[in-house]
């Protein structure tokens, strides 16, 4: 690709696609059970102590405090509802604030934090509830053991893609200082003129209102924002590529024009072709990591 050349052919798309794929492939295959083992034994020590603490669900209310001031224990009350609520769905749904300080100046919003969680309690996973009675023993292990099957998926998982991110955004960095580009603070970038200098680049850094992971400027004056996106699926990357770098894109070539801005992501994973070629339509360059040597190229053209 040249700087203002044609996009990529679908040939060329369906060739880097499925070397992201195979990529993604290999990794998954060689990623160690250890950090999933790691958390399961430390949510199953979490949700048992939980359930030792009041075998009775409904009264988790009266120790309120205690339970969600502690990160943990707060993690393992979430993953009583099924399917479990999110830090941010139960603040919307308690009309609350997980604040320790809060929490503990508040008794009552504890308990209504809790009783909110309670209402959708998992009767499958704590059936002794449904009866009113108390667990046995047997009972009581097996919904610990379920709990922290639960969390400790959700928590590699969430490690994992984060971790795939910040990974993938070193890449870039090390590969535009490579390219002789000049890393600079971060920055609200309004106009062109709050852009890093030609030859320059910096992290994440609002341009025209939105987010983008890196803010490159070209050696001939164009800014480029680029989004650092993987995938893990192909449902996925619809909502990373085509609902959220594209339509950035879209904003950032309405308000900074398509003569001087060149949005642009980065992408590892998982994808469609057709998904890759409509975000290309939508005014997107994309570059992929396992070709960083691409974007190398296109940076060091835009100097001629």
């Amino acid at each position: 690709m040249i700087a203002d050349g044609p996009p990529w052919s679908a040939e060329q798309l369906e060739s880097d696609r499925r070397i992201a794929l195979e990529r993604f492939r290999a990794e998954r295959m060689r990623e160690p059970l250890e950090a999933y083992l790691e958390a399961f034994e430390k949510y199953r020590v979490v949700v048992e102590d939980l359930l030792a603490r009041t075998s009775d669900m409904a009264a988790i209310a009266d120790v309120a405090v205690e339970v969600l001031t502690e990160p943990l224990l707060l993690d393992a009350v979430r993953y009583l509802s099924g399917p479990p609520i999110s830090r941010d769905d139960l603040q919307a749904l308690a009309e609350a604030s997980l604040s320790p300080g809060r929490i503990r100046r508040d008794p009552a919003l504890a308990r209504r934090i809790v009783e909110t969680i309670l209402l959708g309690l998992d009767q499958n996973r704590f059936p002794w509830t449904r009866d009113n009675r108390e667990p046995t023993e047997t009972e009581r292990a097996a919904a610990a053991m379920a709990s922290a099957v639960l969390i400790a998926s959700s928590r590699v998982m969430t490690d994992r893609r984060n971790e795939s991110n910040v990974a993938q955004e070193r890449a870039v960095a090390d590969a535009l200082r490579t390219a002789g580009l000049r890393e600079v603070p971060r920055r609200v970038i309004a106009t062109l003129d709050d852009a890093p200098a030609r030859g320059e680049f910096c992290g994440e850094s609002l341009f025209a209102g939105r987010k983008a992971d890196i803010v490159i400027r070209l050696w001939d004056g164009r800014a480029m924002p680029m989004e650092c996106k993987v995938s893990n699926s192909y449902t996925n990357s619809v909502k990373r590529l085509n609902n959220d770098a594209a339509v950035k894109a879209g904003q950032w070539l309405h308000d900074f024009g398509t003569v001087q801005t060149v949005p642009a992501t980065l992408l590892a994973g998982v994808f469609k072709l057709a998904n890759l070629e409509q975000a290309q339509q939508r005014g997107l360059t994309i570059f992929w990591l396992h070709d960083l040597g691409a974007l190398s190229t296109f940076i060091d053209r835009s100097r001629r």
